[in-house]
């Protein structure tokens, strides 16, 4: 081929010349198309939508335009891309499901929160509304650079001047080549508290800045159940996630049950599609607590839920429904965002807040310059008309009489090149008495305005005082006492992490439990208080009777020291003699029962060997997730686990096998989750029989012979420390040496 026809013709690696053009690729992906502007909050095609309208003359008071004649303009003069492409941009910028903030007014279908897309541009219209006017606000008076448009033919902005914090009010999103950004939406007149007193404070701790941003405020609502640390640790590295949940309620129906009601679901989760995954889940049978759903939607969303049976805990439903559905999302924070610069950068909060305002501060000094400039050359015209006006005889005959009458009251007055053609520009009814007065008016007026611009332009603290109050100006327009500023996300307390279990599906039911001396278990239908009548084996006797829900867990303390688990549901009925308790939970042949009680979160226990250990453990941790129990109390060779009660009062009582009673405050014991615990008593022969907590004030009570109950409240000789040996109980304690 002919090198000059064709041009130079290089040989170059082709691993070298696909990494150049990939590299500007990427770059151009990266800061022309995909990552937003961390002063506007705005990518390239956004910008050039709104100062497109702005050109369009479509400001918030004035009417629509169609949506293709925006487009259009957008595509000629400043975004040559496709025009479903923008076109899909100004929807989202309309959409107030998508946007916190719509930055334009559009009139017509623009799609809504079931998915439903817009309707064709040449069908719906649109103009600006006060949020993106606010963004332009000073674009005119050389607020920020411009730049030539891809032809060359006219100039666009580099950037906004953005008077309103766009990129955390109104989030972003966008996917570039090996970067993205993910930033959800906020609440401005938070975002502006936090602006506010990083001026104060530009050292602010990300912990302070929380307070006053606690977290996204997204449009469509929902209930933000993220953990306040991991908030706290999202913005303080720029990335994280935010647990976002639907918004429910339960309404009574006729007949004693009820409904849930979802009134509002998280952010961008499609209506339609969610109650389609529902559905999806009923017909397969993955959702075994839920009965129907339905979709009473209007403008306001409204999705009943009907559960299978009115026994469900309203709570275990929408924790299953919370954890198979997008009734509940993560919302991702990565801001990756362009610097002042056009650099990538992952940015935590303070930096986002204080771009914002080294912006602000930028655009406040030039726009400061440039109505300073403005002024002066207006008073350089108006000095001139002064001297025209002290002299206007002779203006008069040096215009009508010299060749060059410019040149000559140059030379005359010693007038500027600016003044003389002011003065030659002038009406004959500027000639008036009143209008000098005006213009003496307008001179002193602007030369005071001037003096001020110049204090201004010197002042540093001064200048971030103002921007102080436009930010405050800003929180009054659109903040909280603005509808549009209302927070709409509820900042809720984090979930519990409790496994929900499928026998919570089971009807809540009242049972009664008995266990025989040998482990023999079986439930009696309804809380019945007389059960003398129940029938055991031979040699076999009552030993525990409890009063339980079929949604309950029973926990089982055998001899071991280890607590089982055994759901209520899981029991034999009443007929019959029941299960050995031991086939039911895992519990060993050489063990035995030492209690038997139903869970009751957040409640602790007295639990002790009959070597006399013992301590105070929780409840919550005893719980044991498999058949072979879990270890609590450690026991040695010949001590065996004897005692396991509920803890109330604040006293501890111990008898020993000695018929030692010893009774000491209850917050000697330690409260642990394992081990083998401290000295309860302290014995010479024998060990513990017995241990309870009680009221000190209340007396001590214990079961005497025939079921009766006797109290003594005189316990002065037996009150001591925990460790010592104690003396006798009162008169008529029970043979036992057992409290019942």
């Amino acid at each position: 081929m002919n090198s000059s026809a064709a041009g130079e013709i290089r040989e170059v690696k082709l691993s070298e010349a696909l990494s150049e053009r990939y590299l500007s690729y990427a770059l151009s992906t990266i800061m022309a198309r995909s990552l937003p502007d961390v002063r506007d909050g705005l990518k390239p095609v956004h910008r050039r939508l709104l100062y497109a309208m702005r050109q369009l003359r479509l400001d918030p008071g004035s009417g629509f335009k169609k949506s293709a004649r925006v487009v259009g303009d957008v595509i000629g003069k400043f975004h040559p891309h496709g025009d479903q492409a923008i076109y899909d941009a100004l929807v989202r910028l309309a959409q107030d499901f998508s946007l916190r903030f719509p930055l334009i007014d559009g009139q017509g279908n623009f799609g809504n929160v079931d998915g439903d897309n817009a309707a064709a541009m040449r069908y719906t219209e649109a103009r600006l509304t006060d949020v993106a006017a606010a963004l332009l606000e000073g674009i005119d008076e050389d607020a920020v650079d411009f730049r030539p448009t891809y032809d060359g033919e006219a100039e666009e902005p580099v950037v906004l001047p953005a008077a309103f914090p766009n990129l955390l009010a109104n989030g972003a999103q966008g996917i570039a080549v090996g970067m993205a950004t993910s930033i959800p939406p906020h609440n401005v007149g938070e975002v502006c508290d936090a602006l506010l007193h990083v001026i104060k404070a530009p050292r602010a701790t990300i912990d302070k800045l929380v307070e006053l941003v606690p977290g996204p405020d997204f449009p469509t609502g929902g209930v933000l159940v993220e953990a306040r640390e991991s908030i706290v640790e999202a913005y303080k590295t720029g990335k994280g996630s935010f647990r976002l949940r639907a918004r429910w309620q339960s309404e009574r129906v006729k007949g004693g049950g009820y409904r849930i009601v979802v009134t509002e679901i998280p952010f961008q989760v499609q209506k339609s599609r969610l109650i389609e995954k529902i559905a999806e889940l009923l017909m397969a049978k993955k959702l075994t607590m839920l009965g129907d759903i339905r979709d009473e939607s209007t403008e306001e969303v409204r999705l009943v839920l009907e559960p299978k049976s009115r026994n469900v805990d309203p709570d275990v439903l929408m924790e299953s429904l919370f954890r198979q559905t997008d009734l509940e999302s993560r919302i991702s924070l990565n801001m990756n965002v362009l610097d002042a610069d056009n650099t990538p950068k992952v940015m935590n909060l303070r930096e986002v807040l204080r771009a914002f305002l080294d912006h602000r501060h930028e655009v406040l000094i030039r726009r400061s310059k440039f109505r300073l400039g403005k002024i002066e050359h207006r008073l350089e015209v108006l000095d001139g008309y002064l001297i025209a006006y002290l002299n206007i005889d002779e203006v008069i005959r040096i215009i009508r009489e010299e060749d060059d009458p410019k040149a000559r009251m140059i030379k005359r007055w010693k007038l500027s090149d600016v003044q003389a053609e002011a003065i030659l520009n002038m009406r004959l009814r500027a000639l008036r008495k009143l209008e000098e007065i005006a213009i003496r008016e307008e001179h002193a007026a602007l030369s005071a305005e001037r003096k001020d611009l110049q204090q201004l332009l010197r002042n540093e603290k001064r200048r971030w005082t103002v921007i102080g109050d436009q930010i405050k100006d800003i929180k009054a327009r659109f903040g909280a006492k603005s509808e549009l500023g209302i927070r709409r996300t509820e900042i809720g307390s984090p979930p519990s992490d409790v496994v929900i279990p499928l026998e919570a599906v089971v009807e809540r039911e009242p049972v009664t439990v008995l266990c025989s001396s040998k482990g023999w278990v079986r439930s009696l239908k309804g809380h019945q208080e007389d059960v003398s009548d129940a029938k055991y084996k031979e040699g076999d006797r009552e030993r525990f009777v409890v009063h339980a829900q079929t949604t309950d867990k029973l926990l089982v303390f055998a001899t071991n020291g280890r607590f089982y688990t055994l759901g209520v549901d899981k029991l034999p009925g009443g007929r019959g003699f029941g299960e050995p308790l031991r086939l039911l939970t895992g519990l060993p042949n050489d063990q035995d029962i030492v209690g038997l009680l139903v869970h009751q979160p957040g409640r602790k226990l007295l639990v002790a060997s009959s070597d006399g250990r013992g301590f105070v453990v929780p409840e919550d941790e005893v719980v044991a997730q498999t058949k072979n129990g879990k270890q609590v109390l450690n026991v040695g060779t010949g001590v065996e686990a004897v005692v396991c009660r509920p803890t109330e009062g604040d006293h501890v009582a111990v008898i020993g096998e000695n018929r030692k009673l010893l009774i000491f405050p209850l917050d000697e014991l330690p409260e642990m989750t394992r081990g083998r615990g401290v000295m309860l008593q302290r014995y010479k022969d024998g060990g513990l029989s017995d241990a309870k907590t009680f009221s000190l004030a209340e007396g001590l009570s214990w079961t005497a012979g025939a079921g009766r109950i006797r109290t003594e409240t005189d316990l002065r000789a037996w009150v001591g420390k925990r460790a010592q040996a104690g003396r006798l109980p009162p008169s008529g304690f029970a043979r036992s040496n057992k409290f019942g």
